[in-house]
């Protein structure tokens, strides 16, 4: 079923209408294509509607022809997009019923699956409390400094991750086990074309050694796993975060989330200086977090392990980047020193080991 505005796709959406407010009248909000053509999500209006007003529509239809920006239109780039939206569904369907207002993300209402298509109802952000997103520019060369809004979405994101990493904390792997087994969308073993023209051949040689590392980091979580700034949205005072597009969600070091958040909101040129900073606000909000949900760990001792893998995490993250897109702006001086830090440590850990 094509995602356009088909006689089939109209259909499906008065259903959706009907089953969520009893009257088939709607109006239809196109939000955004999905990565490679792979369908829509969109925003159902209810005119009629006393309670729902709206909600959100991502429909995944596999296309014929994938598309893909820099040309990674491989079978394995499809079957992780599959796999990514089956974990979502699953997601939606089985994680997102009881509603957390210290780290909160959209309820499921409805999730359909058939042969190559899926459909998820979820409830709309925007009328939970949630109606800003973020207008940063990480690559404004002739800005300065950051503004207060900007400052306080940062902060409420790094409140979010700090709260939903620490929910987290030692899942039971069963019960994860319809979401990815190693989260985020860059993990070595899914990326093994992007590994193969790697150039940095110290990397492209430490590359499982970073990835056992960081399945070896003590407290194993949930990472949301493309916990960028635009999957992000705020309230009206830019306080409190939300989070949307868990297509990645899964078992990892809590770091790795930390380390593409940061990527997508602090300018490569501030990031040296502002590392501290973000770290210093991440774990202030995690000892918090950890009081509420797990007071039987020490915040001290949970810092202390896992501090320290910030370098691997975006070392991990370099390995990607440098092999699918070499001139990304990604990568840059600061990353560069990053990744070199983060082999010297693990070199030096070996050499411990030896002796």
């Amino acid at each position: 079923m094509p995602c356009s505005t088909t006689d089939s796709t109209t259909r499906l959406y008065n259903a959706i209408a009907h089953s969520v407010h009893g009257s088939e009248r709607h109006q239809v909000e196109v939000i955004q294509r999905l990565w490679g053509g792979y369908g829509e999500l969109v925003r159902l209006h209810f005119p009629d509607a006393t309670e729902v007003a709206s909600v959100i529509v991502k429909h995944v239809a596999l296309p014929d022809k994938t598309e893909h920006p820099k040309g990674w239109n491989t079978q394995l780039s499809h079957q992780r997009k599959v796999k990514s939206y089956q974990v979502e569904t699953s997601w939606y369907q089985g994680f997102t019923q009881e509603y957390d207002p210290h780290c909160p993300v959209p309820v499921g209402l409805q999730c359909q699956q058939a042969e190559g298509e899926w459909l998820i109802v979820m409830q709309d952000l925007k009328t939970l409390g949630f109606p800003n997103t973020s207008n940063f520019d990480v690559l404004a060369s002739e800005v300065e400094g950051y503004s207060l809004e900007e400052v306080q979405q940062r902060n409420a994101c790094l409140r979010w991750l700090a709260h939903f990493h620490a929910k987290h904390i030692n899942i039971n792997p069963s019960d994860v086990s319809s979401l990815w087994e190693t989260g985020t969308y860059w993990h070595l073993a899914t990326r093994p074309d992007e590994l193969s023209v790697l150039d940095d051949q110290t990397l492209k040689t430490n590359a499982e050694k970073i990835d056992h590392k960081l399945k070896e980091c003590p407290y194993p979580t949930l990472v949301h796993g493309d916990a960028k700034l635009a999957n992000f949205c705020f309230d009206i005072e830019n306080k409190n975060a939300a989070a949307v597009d868990f297509q990645y969600v899964g078992l990892s070091c809590a770091m790795k989330d930390v380390a593409l958040f940061m990527s997508s909101a602090i300018r490569p040129r501030d990031c040296a200086e502002r590392e501290n900073e973000v770290l210093n606000v991440y774990f202030e909000q995690l000892t918090q977090a950890l009081a509420l949900y797990q007071p039987q760990l020490n915040a001290v001792q949970v810092e202390a392990a896992w501090r320290p893998m910030f370098a691997t995490a975006w070392a991990d993250f370099q390995r990607f980047v440098k092999g699918w897109s070499p001139n990304h702006w990604k990568i840059n001086p600061y990353t560069e020193q990053l990744t070199k830090k983060a082999l010297s440590e693990m070199n030096e850990q070996e050499f411990v080991d030896v002796r």
